[in-house]
């Protein structure tokens, strides 16, 4: 019997969209969607408030060279040959060491590789270069909530605006309050960042999100409505609406979503964990499987995407391997709890060739045991005990009946007298 599994659906994560950005200066969005009016309408903040500055698009600095060696240097790194791709990228900064997508993406190809002090030095080198580059700043900013340090990257933030107010620093530190669900700052910070750009996409992202964790839904489809309409082809905004189908019970349109999200950027992560959280729950787990493969690959840290691919490999009754990625989120978070629960169901549900039937339930037991001692409270612990606590009473009670047998069986051959030789 296979049980109701947990899955772990996220939202406006865009820390590896750099890998699709070029140095190319980028054109005007062509309004392509309805129009509901400016975000910015909504707005509670004082008008007479010093409004930031609206980030000045940069100068073209790209030549036909770098396009060539940036592209090549991504198609590298979307292949997985990270550190190809990162040796391709130090070339292209040795001859160009003013591109600021290069050190972007060069920080993007440390951070899958695990080398964040690295990737956080390649961020700051990018932002130095160009303060307004917002992929730097997705990326730098969620790399700090995932290392602890988004505490302290808000009051830098916050000190650097009070001496240079932008758009993209604003935004970012809308995002830093979201990441530590400072719910009302965030909003705040993002309507002011959409007050002095309202066509602001990423803030637009941030204002949703808030509104989709309190409930909001409607009014954070019509946030992202205002997004998409500004920029069609923002896969981050498609991905954010699915979550927002997802809160109205409009699975189909959340899949379609995801899937056109995926379309558009085929290394974003989130959005293949989304979709192979819904195809999990849908039961389709070889499908899942493959996109939940593809979410780790793009992001091997990503600790929701190893418990949901966990899972689609429990689906497909592949012990050993969910087994593995069980544990290697247990790595990534050692204080989480939802592992535990899952493994537990993974030795209740299936039975690995070579484990031993009362070893496998004892560890089901202690998996659960520990689940509850870290705080998991999902209502349908105390059944999983009963049926762990039922299976070992029944293997145990099974081993006492084959052992008496044996003593009898052992006894009866005792008491035979020796058969008569014949010559």
């Amino acid at each position: 019997m296979i049980h109701a599994r947990h899955f772990a659906l996220t939202g406006l994560a865009l820390w590896l969209s750099a890998c699709a950005s070029g140095p190319e200066t980028r054109k005007d969005p062509t309004l392509t969607g309805p129009a509901t009016g400016p975000v910015a309408s909504t707005s509670t903040t004082d008008k007479s408030e010093q409004k930031p500055q609206v980030d000045a698009p940069a100068a073209p600095r790209s030549t036909a060279g770098q396009e060539r060696d940036f592209t090549r240097a991504v198609e590298i790194a979307r292949r997985g040959e990270l550190s190809m791709a990162e040796t391709a990228l130090k070339v292209l900064l040795e001859k160009s060491p003013k591109l600021a997508p290069a050190w972007t993406n060069l920080g993007i190809v440390q951070e899958r590789q695990g080398r964040l002090p690295d990737a956080e030095r390649s961020y700051r080198q990018a932002l130095t270069l160009d303060p307004s580059l917002e992929a730097a700043w997705d990326c730098f900013v969620r790399l700090s909530a995932r290392t602890g340090r988004v505490a302290s990257l808000e009051a830098e933030l916050r000190e650097s605006l009070a001496k240079e107010d932008t758009v993209a620093r604003r935004t970012a530190l809308a995002l830093a309050l979201l990441l530590q669900k400072k719910h009302a700052p965030a909003v705040t910070e993002a309507r002011r960042a959409l007050q002095a750009n309202e066509q602001h996409v990423p803030a637009m992202q941030v204002l949703a999100q808030v509104y989709a964790r309190e409930g909001k839904y409607e009014l954070a489809s019509m946030v992202l409505g205002n997004a998409l309409a500004i920029d069609a082809q923002d896969a981050a905004t498609l991905n954010a609406l699915g979550l927002v189908h997802l809160g109205l019970k409009e699975r189909p349109q959340a899949l379609e979503r995801f899937r056109q999200a995926i379309a558009l950027r085929p290394d974003f992560a989130e959005a293949h964990n989304n979709l192979g959280a819904l195809l999990n729950e849908g039961e389709d787990y070889p499908a899942a499987r493959v996109e939940l493969e593809a979410a780790v690959r793009a992001a091997p840290d990503f600790a929701a995407a190893h418990l949901n691919l966990g899972n689609a490999l429990r689906g497909e009754g592949d012990f050993p391997r969910a087994l593995a990625e069980y544990e290697r989120v247990l790595q990534l978070q050692p204080d989480g709890k939802d592992p535990y629960f899952n493994l537990a169901i993974l030795h209740l549900d299936l039975e690995p060739a070579g484990m031993d039937t009362l070893e496998r339930l004892q560890k089901a037991l202690a998996y659960l045991t520990r689940y509850q001692e870290k705080g998991g409270d999902d209502e349908r612990t105390a059944q999983y005990v009963k049926d762990a606590n039922k299976g070992i009473d029944r293997e145990t009670r099974r081993r006492e009946r084959e052992r008496k047998e044996g003593l009898r069986k052992a006894a009866e051959t005792a008491a035979k007298p020796p058969e008569a030789s014949t010559t």
